[in-house]
């Protein structure tokens, strides 16, 4: 919402394209603010997510590049329009005033780190490592993440069966978190 805003004396045949001109700057900038508030509060529970935590530790993203990413590839969906990169950037967690320019460097820089993580899986893949029994316990992983996942978007409606599916939820999730943590630290057992 315009912090400067002055009354000033007009003619009555241009009052209503003042008051327009008014009301759609007052609704942009609060559409704005709800857009940044609830995209970041979807970002503050993405990022603080247990789980998430973990990954992102162990990922080849810095927290920005991740918190980047997830601006440019979700942001969008959220607000239910394409959104230029100077109001992606304004949609960061940080308190700064984040430039354009920033914003896609961060972006670029994540990307990068993406595709060279995928090259390093397709590497492994086609020189064998997949098919050596060391990858199991990182399988394992991904396809208890897979069924975490799908837990939580088949919620039952009923109170009795939701009780039972959040504490299978949350067995699955300490599982997760347990396994995700012994397989993050290097060891001879790992690859």
């Amino acid at each position: 919402m315009p912090n400067n805003i002055t009354l000033v004396p007009i003619s009555l045949k241009n009052s209503s394209i003042v008051y327009k001109t008014v009301f759609i700057e007052i609704y942009r900038g609060i559409r704005s603010l709800k857009l940044k508030d609830s995209v970041q509060t979807w970002l503050n529970g993405a990022l603080n997510d247990p789980i998430v935590k973990i990954l992102a530790k162990n990922s080849q993203l810095t927290k920005t590049q991740l918190e980047t990413l997830l601006i440019d590839i979700l942001a969008e969906n959220l607000a239910g329009k394409q959104l230029k990169y100077d109001e992606k950037a304004n949609l960061r967690l940080t308190k700064a005033k984040i430039s354009r320019g920033s914003f896609n460097r961060t972006l670029k820089q994540s990307k990068e780190n993406v595709i060279k993580s995928i090259y390093t899986v397709l590497l492994l893949g086609y020189l064998g490592v997949f098919e050596s029994t060391t990858l199991d316990p990182y399988l394992e992983i991904a396809n208890k993440l897979h069924e975490y996942v799908e837990a939580h978007q088949g919620m039952p409606g009923k109170e009795e069966e939701l009780k039972d599916h959040l504490k299978v939820i949350e067995i699955i999730r300490q599982e997760l978190e347990t396994s995700l943590k012994r397989l993050s630290s290097p060891s001879e057992e790992h690859l």
